[in-house]
C-alpha cells in the first residue's frame, strides 16, 4: 500500500460529505417540485412566539386566476420573461435607495418562493446569497406554473395565516376559487406587511393600493402577463 491511499481514503467522508451538502438543497427543490411543503420556518417561528397556523395548501386549478394577476401586478411584472431575477428591478430599488428613498427590494416571486419555502425570514447576506442560490434551482427545476402555486400557498397573509384558501377564509368568509377581482387586489396589497394592514376593512392606504393593483390587474390580462401561469 502507497502513502498516497489512506489519505485518499481519510479524504473520502469529506468528500463525501461535501456532496451531502451539495445535494441536500436539490433535494428539497426536486421534492417540492410536486410534494406541498409540509411547513417553513416563518410558520415554525410563529408557533415558537405562540401564534397558531392556518395552512390550506390549495392547487392553482382551486385558486382564483385573480389573485394570480394581482400578485403578478403587486409583485413582479416581468415574472413570465425573467429567469428569477428582475434585473431591472433590482436597479431602480438600488437608485431609489441610493437617493435616500423608502429603502425597498427587487425580489421577484422567484427570491421570495426560495425565501419563504427554504430559509429562515430574518435578512442577511448569508440568507440573501442562499436565496440567490435557491432562485436558481427552482426556475431552473420548476415551471412557471409551480413557483406561483407554491408561493400562493406559503406566503403569509396575516398573523398565522398562510396560502391563499387560509387568507380567503380568514379576510372574506370564502374559498381562494371564489375570490373576486377586488379582493385579489386587496390581498395582493397587503402582502408587504400582512400582520399590519388589513383586507377586509381597509384603510386609506389599503384602498389606494388596491385599487392601483386592480388597474394594473388590467394591463396583466390584456399583455399577457400571466401566460406562463394561466392556460
Amino acid at each position: 500500500m502507497t502513502e498516497e491511499q489512506p489519505e485518499r481514503r481519510r479524504g473520502r467522508p469529506l468528500l463525501i460529505l461535501a456532496l451531502i451538502i451539495l445535494l441536500l438543497p436539490l433535494g428539497g427543490v426536486l421534492m417540492h417540485a410536486v410534494a406541498p411543503p409540509p411547513t417553513t420556518l416563518l410558520m415554525l417561528t410563529r408557533v415558537i412566539e405562540g401564534e397558531g397556523v392556518d395552512y390550506r395548501w390549495r392547487s392553482l386549478n382551486h385558486i382564483s386566476p385573480h389573485l394570480v394577476r394581482a400578485v403578478i401586478a403587486a409583485e413582479d411584472s416581468r415574472f413570465c420573461s425573467h429567469r428569477g431575477f428582475d434585473m431591472e428591478a433590482i436597479e431602480q430599488a438600488l437608485e431609489r435607495n441610493r437617493r435616500g428613498g423608502a429603502v425597498r427590494g427587487g425580489s421577484t416571486i422567484s427570491q421570495q418562493t426560495a425565501k419563504n419555502v427554504f430559509l429562515w425570514p430574518q435578512r442577511s447576506w448569508l440568507r440573501k446569497g442562499l436565496e440567490a442560490g435557491y432562485t436558481v434551482m427552482i426556475e431552473t427545476v420548476w415551471p412557471k406554473r409551480r413557483i406561483v402555486e407554491v408561493y400562493l400557498n406559503v406566503a403569509e397573509w396575516g398573523p398565522g395565516v398562510y396560502g391563499a384558501e387560509a387568507a380567503a377564509r380568514y379576510w372574506f368568509r370564502k374559498s381562494a376559487a371564489d375570490l373576486s377581482a377586488s379582493e385579489a387586489a386587496r390581498l395582493a396589497a397587503i402582502l408587504p406587511s400582512p400582520r399590519r394592514y388589513q383586507a377586509a376593512s381597509p384603510g386609506p392606504y389599503v384602498r389606494r393600493r388596491a385599487g392601483q393593483v386592480q388597474a394594473a390587474m388590467g394591463t396583466v390580462r390584456s399583455d399577457g402577463l400571466a401566460n406562463c401561469v394561466l392556460d
